[in-house]
């Protein structure tokens, strides 16, 4: 049985592919009962283009909420839903013709409470940049632990009760809020559904300095929600112990050198793998553009790394000092880190 469904959405300064990733929702063979949109307060033409769409499309409605964070405009866009089905998704996407569908079959043929998409890089341009950039920093399908992993919500389907048991997105979050809300889903004992096949893509970020902003805000998400500690304190054990320790002792004794770079290529091993075997983007480069992204990909990886180690600090600073919902982070569950 097909059960209707409404599809949310926040956006912000979305103009540039607004009519795009709408376009992409209405145009599913499993079209969506319903579309609502927040605009957090744009200052380009994005509610221009909503009111133009919503004028011509009576399944699309949105909402104006100026100011609102990303967890307030899609609590926003869930309470205005009228269907008890809910898919997520998030402007910047581009959602294949089959998402939907794909995204909704887990619910008929189980008792599915969350159905966790997937997401993949859509480099446009196919920099050799961007294409590294996904390749560093998106895992691929077959990484995937279906029983761990915590969906994104660029691609994500739950029923309206399960979300308001696990109290909506949390709004104390700017980042790192999907994360909480699946810890919080998985914590009441909700049942997920891995579906792989639900793809939404989207373009990685197209400079160094717009990668280290969304990272710097990411790890500092993470510091707020108490998360990936262990994994933090061995970031900054490893760029701080272990790497210079390996050079200063390859310096005295030269035959370390091949260790130190033997290391080196295990730590990038996962995104050269990555890169060779998975992103066909990669091999419809010419030889010079292959050369690029190889070298992109220790630059990018090392860039991230600072960002989240300059950023976790800030996080936690900022949790010491604010009053933070009950809830824990140290769930038992092992999290995957999607970053």
């Amino acid at each position: 049985m097909s059960h209707p469904v409404s599809v949310v959405m926040t956006v912000f300064n979305e103009a540039s592919n607004m009519e795009a990733v709408l376009g992409s929702l209405l145009g599913q063979s499993r079209p969506p009962d319903e579309i609502v949109v927040v605009d957090g307060g744009s200052t380009d033409s994005t509610v221009a283009i909503l009111e133009r769409m919503s004028r011509h499309e009576p399944r699309l409605r949105f909402i104006l909420k100026p100011g609102a964070n990303i967890s307030q405009g899609r609590n926003a866009a869930i309470e205005a839903t009228r269907h008890e089905l809910i898919a997520v998704t998030d402007a910047g996407t581009r959602l294949p013709t089959d998402w939907l569908q794909n995204l909704l079959a887990p619910f008929d043929r189980s008792d599915t409470s969350v159905v966790a998409g997937f997401f993949r890089s859509d480099p446009h341009p196919a920099s050799p940049f961007q294409i590294a950039m996904g390749a560093t920093v998106l895992p691929a399908s077959y990484e995937i632990n279906p029983a761990t992993f915590l969906p994104s919500s660029r691609s994500v389907a739950f029923w309206r009760s399960a979300w308001r048991s696990a109290g909506g997105y949390p709004e104390w979050l700017d980042y790192c809020e999907d994360l909480i809300f699946d810890l919080n889903l998985k914590k009441l004992g909700y049942k997920f559904s891995w579906q792989p096949r639900a793809v939404a893509l989207f373009a990685p970020r197209a400079s160094l300095r717009a990668f280290w902003q969304q990272y710097y805000r990411y790890a500092r998400g993470d510091g707020k929600a108490g998360l990936f500690l262990k994994r933090h304190l061995l970031r900054y054990f490893s760029y701080g112990v272990v790497g210079p320790l390996g050079v200063g002792l390859a310096w005295r004794k030269t035959w370390l050198w091949p260790l130190v770079w033997l290391a080196g290529l295990a730590y990038l091993s996962q995104p050269y793998q990555r890169l060779f075997f998975y992103l066909e983007e990669f091999h419809a480069l010419d030889w010079r553009g292959k050369l690029a992204a190889i070298g992109w990909v220790p630059l990018i990886r090392a860039t991230g790394d600072l960002a989240k180690m300059a950023g976790y600090p800030v996080g936690l600073r900022w949790r010491r000092s604010n009053p933070v919902p009950a809830f824990s982070a140290r769930s038992g569950i092992a999290i995957e880190d999607k970053k």
